[in-house]
């Protein structure tokens, strides 16, 4: 049997699994992508438009990506953990008084389910299902 990656150990050890995404507040997602690629230097990941909204990723650290979103508000950021099972996962923190800010939904990666800790700070869990769908997706055009 092969060895178990770090990400699949990380999820496996931590009540939250990995911290996958920072989605950040964009008012000009066009302008902050341009601030990040060009000043920073960060790697473009993929970059779409879809429903109305812009979403790009950029790759600025060896940790989350960050996903410069338009449909969220600017300035926000929302962490956005990995956890190996959603349903055992939810089910476990509901036991302990958890509860969700909605009921679960989709992101292109897998269901999904926002939450808020004691002082509001907004989070969301998710699982894997589709790894890499929007990366498989973008084509670097330049």
């Amino acid at each position: 049997m092969p060895p178990k990656s770090r990400v699949s150990v990380d999820i496996a050890k931590n009540p939250l699994g990995i911290l996958r995404f920072l989605y950040l507040g964009s008012s000009d997602v066009s302008k902050d992508l341009e601030y990040y690629t060009t000043i920073l230097k960060a790697k473009k990941i993929w970059d779409f438009t879809s429903i109305g909204t812009r979403v790009a990723a950029v790759q600025v650290c060896s940790g989350p990506l960050l996903l410069l979103a338009g449909h969220r508000p600017a300035p926000s950021v929302l962490p956005v953990f990995e956890v190996g099972n959603l349903k055992a996962s939810v089910k476990e923190f509901k036991s302990r008084g958890w509860q969700p800010d909605g009921g679960e939904f989709e992101i292109p990666n897998g269901p999904c389910y926002l939450f808020r800790d004691s002082s509001g700070n907004q989070m969301a869990l998710f699982q894997d299902v589709r790894p890499r769908l929007l990366e498989s997706g973008f084509r670097q055009t330049r």
